[in-house]
């Protein structure tokens, strides 16, 4: 069964920058359950996935913009330091910050007694990345999957 929209797909994956040592690897672990179709990972790798069958094994470079985006100067941000929760903070680490939207990644920039400056861009925001995947399987998706927009099930979601 090939990858198309509205099919779930199993892969392992490690990431890198371009050149550069693995950041993060699926191997070892549980493969990461996807719906394709559906935004629910970086555009770039879920074009070079499409088409592909399970026991498909492959590399694939990912430039920045069709990754997490290029890298946008003064996309800053003052929070109070209550947000963080007594986290210990230092300059050039990763937070998550609760948000309006959902959790977000944030780069803690500058810590005051009580504000943080954070970046808010994407920590691989500006990086062209390298994959090497692994696909596991491929299977069509569920109406309710289709409806909630994301797997359910093993390697997904649960209500």
């Amino acid at each position: 069964m090939k990858i198309e929209k509205d099919r779930v797909v199993r892969f392992h994956y490690t990431v890198s920058e371009q050149g550069q040592a693995p950041l993060e690897s699926s191997q070892g672990g549980e493969p990461l359950a996807i719906l394709i179709g559906h935004g629910n990972i970086i555009p770039g790798l879920e074009k070079a996935l499409e088409g592909r069958e399970a026991g498909d094994k492959f590399e694939v470079d990912v430039a920045a913009a069709e990754a997490y985006g290029e890298r946008r100067e003064g996309l800053t941000q003052r929070v109070p330091k209550k947000y963080f929760q007594g986290t210990r903070l230092e300059p050039g680490m990763q937070a998550v910050l609760p948000t309006n939207f959902g959790p977000r990644a944030v780069t803690i920039q500058k810590v005051g007694m009580s504000v943080v400056d954070v970046d808010l861009n994407h920590p691989m925001a500006g990086k062209d990345l390298h994959f090497a995947i692994e696909i596991v399987d491929v299977r069509e998706a569920s109406a309710e999957e289709i409806e909630h927009g994301h797997v359910h099930g093993e390697g997904g979601h649960h209500h």
